[in-house]
């Protein structure tokens, strides 16, 4: 009778754990020499001049991947340009920064310059930061080899701290453009505010929806 109760006991624990949370990945042990603009993550190609499109009702977003560098806490990034657009008027130009892994082709994010706009006016560029600036670091924006579980920091900014959950590996989503097999679906959510948003990144192209804005147009240089 003690070993059946000591076996339940040890059952009992075990499902507890697993369903205790990893917790959030702060810090990256990756080489900076390994940074820079080479390497393929496969679920999000940062190929020079390609571009996604997404819409939802009157809202459009436009993400490029531009042919230039920056050069930010000693490494070379690839700057993606990110315009926002509502009801036919821009309402937001951000200029997020890149490094890849090359040894893993794990994809870090290392800053934004970010410009709000009101009435084709720059109003603010709240949220900015750069990695190694006012005390900010850089986080992870997506694995190479994602695995149900891993959370981590995109942004560690004293403005930004936006965070991702990799809950499954193997989805299926519909969108305006098509149906995704095999896709990453991730939460992602900030330890500044409450809420979560969903995301959806397909082999080979990038995220296909993005909260309530869906891919639309991909064209891959």
């Amino acid at each position: 009778m003690r070993t059946i109760i000591t076996g339940l006991v040890l059952l009992a624990a075990t499902s507890l754990s697993a369903q205790i949370a990893a917790p959030w990945q702060t810090s990256f042990p990756v080489d900076k020499k390994n940074m820079g603009i080479k390497g393929n993550n496969p679920y999000l190609p940062l190929i020079p001049g390609s571009q996604w499109t997404y819409k939802h009702g009157s809202e459009f977003e436009t993400i490029t991947v531009l042919k230039t560098t920056k050069m930010i806490d000693g490494v070379e990034c690839r700057p993606v340009e990110d315009r926002e657009e509502s009801g036919g008027q821009l309402t937001e130009v951000t200029l997020d920064y890149y490094a890849i892994d090359q040894t893993t082709n794990d994809i870090y994010y290392m800053g934004e310059d970010v410009d709000e706009y009101r009435n084709g006016k720059v109003v603010s560029h709240q949220g900015s930061w750069l990695s190694g600036v006012n005390g900010a670091t850089f986080g992870m924006l997506l694995p190479g080899a994602p695995q149900p579980g891993q959370r981590f920091y995109q942004e560690q900014a004293p403005g930004a701290k936006d965070r991702v959950e990799i809950k499954s590996t193997d989805e299926k989503i519909t969108t305006l453009l098509g149906t995704f097999e095999h896709c990453i679906f991730v939460e992602e959510s900030s330890a500044l505010d409450k809420g979560v948003s969903r995301k959806y990144y397909a082999r080979g192209i990038g995220a296909v929806k993005d909260a309530e804005m869906e891919l639309v147009t991909y064209a891959k240089k």
